[in-house]
């Protein structure tokens, strides 16, 4: 990947992107139950509307991978562009759609146009954010993701219609505002991107600033990216915080079912829920300095998963609203945290893939945890889908914390991102001084192995 690109000063470009991500988000929450009642309307099962949900999350784990090698090499805007279309194509044509293989393959092209504009949208991010940014930007991103399943579902709730036997038209409708609602997006897709860039570290002087990433050495392996030190710990988390979300919007009618909560009311704590996860997002800076970046995931996904635990108990509505906006608050912290982890442990020309294999893992995580959860809750009650959700999240905490400890403590409170000491002294040495990841070959000839006692100095 090309080196960070931060000569503009200002951050319009972030709030074009955020309200970009809000419309996009937006037509794909407001068209995914939509796309389920318009289904349910021509007939299908329960077993139906699994296949369809899953065909939206298994299709782009085919691409991930190839679309993210492709951003690591070229340019991240096109893939906006493409990704928009998709998402506002299939909304549509699901809307249109007369039968249930229709309904699945234009699911398929919704979730693959969605997986192509967060694959951009986040390469853009990180390409476009100083290293001391990252948290901030990446958090005030995903601002974008919370605006759209605020607002998304609510929309689809005002337009669909149950009564006189007019889910069928109501749920087309539905589709096809949603489909209108991701073409707004292109209103702000304007220069997100710089076509010339800085040159990456150690290119020739006479190098171009707009050079192609791949002048800075030959693809990575993606074991090679896998094994790198916080890779894993981020794409887990990201994992077990997306699980979470979808898990505890998907259970919580049911407890409410169980203790009488009104769906109105279950609607309004799972609102709650998301409005305390963008007030997470507005304050990210101010934690980071507080705490620092690895205590802030450890306490954040700890805190979660104990809070998962405690939704089962029997509490009243009030004591249930407030767990849900303390979860909520604690769920805000692992995504863009997720994506600072992913991009600064990742080596620097393979930025975009290691961003496409954190949405792999969320791709998973959508198809196994619900999977998962259903089973355990057919066996062991309603209970037991947040006990798993526990246990992700404490697992999480703790291989953040172990991956902390490796680093040397991550960031330092008030760092704002920026790496530890070590961490620039590894930096510094160059690629071949993380010969464990595989990583670096190229150029070891020119001091790589004298380069390795610096990544890890020694001494206070």
């Amino acid at each position: 990947m090309t080196g960070t690109d931060t000569r503009r000063p200002g951050r319009g470009w972030l709030l074009r992107l955020v309200l970009t991500f809000s419309f996009a988000q937006g037509a794909v929450s407001m068209a995914r139950p939509a796309v389920s009642y318009r289904a349910l309307a021509l007939g299908a099962d329960e077993r139906a509307i699994g296949v369809i949900t899953a065909v939206y999350a298994l299709l782009p784990l085919l691409v991930a991978v190839p679309l993210g090698r492709r951003t690591d090499h070229g340019r991240c805007a096109p893939l906006l562009v493409t990704g928009v279309a998709l998402i506002s194509g299939g909304c549509a044509l699901s809307g249109l759609a007369g039968s249930l293989p229709a309904m699945a393959a234009w699911s398929g092209v919704m979730g693959l146009g969605h997986l192509c504009f967060v694959i951009g949208a986040q390469s853009i991010v990180a390409r476009r954010s100083a290293p001391e940014d990252r948290d901030r930007n990446f958090g005030h991103f995903t601002i974008g993701a919370s605006l759209g399943q605020l607002i998304g579902p609510a929309a689809a709730g005002l337009v669909i219609s149950e009564h006189d036997g007019r889910m069928a038209p109501t749920s087309a409708t539905a589709l096809l505002v949603s489909g209108a609602v991701a073409a707004v997006s292109y209103a702000s897709l304007w220069r997100l991107e710089q076509r010339a860039r800085t040159a990456p570290s150690g290119a020739p002087s006479g190098a171009p600033s707009g050079a192609p990433a791949q002048a800075a050495g030959p693809p990575v392996p993606v074991r090679g990216i896998l094994r790198t030190r916080g890779v894993p710990a981020g794409i887990f988390m990201s994992l077990a915080v997306l699980s979470a979300t979808d898990i505890l919007t998907a259970y919580l009618p049911v407890i409410g079912e169980d203790r009488a909560i009104a769906p109105t009311t279950i609607g309004l704590l799972l609102s709650l829920r998301a409005a305390a996860t963008i007030a997470c997002r507005l304050v990210m800076t101010p934690m980071i300095r507080w705490l620092g970046r690895t205590a802030l995931m450890v306490v954040s996904c700890a805190s979660a998963g104990v809070l998962c635990g405690g939704l089962v108990l029997p509490v009243p509505v009030w004591a249930l609203a407030a767990m849900l906006l303390a979860l909520g608050f604690c769920l805000g912290v692992g995504q863009p945290l997720s994506m600072t982890t992913v991009v600064q442990a990742a080596p620097e020309r393979a930025r975009s893939t290691a961003l496409a294999l954190r949405l792999t893992g969320n791709r998973l995580g959508q198809v196994a945890a619900p999977a998962g959860a259903g089973l355990l809750a057919g066996v062991a009650g309603t209970a037991a889908p947040f006990a798993l959700l526990g246990g992700l999240l404490l697992a999480s905490a703790a291989m953040a914390a172990r991956t902390g400890a490796e680093r040397g403590g991550g960031t330092a409170p008030g760092a704002g991102g920026v790496p530890t000491s070590a961490a620039k002294a590894a930096k510094e040495a160059g690629p071949a001084a993380d010969e464990e990841t595989g990583q670096g070959r190229v150029g070891h000839a020119t001091g790589g192995p004298q380069a390795r006692p610096q990544a890890r100095p020694k001494g206070p």
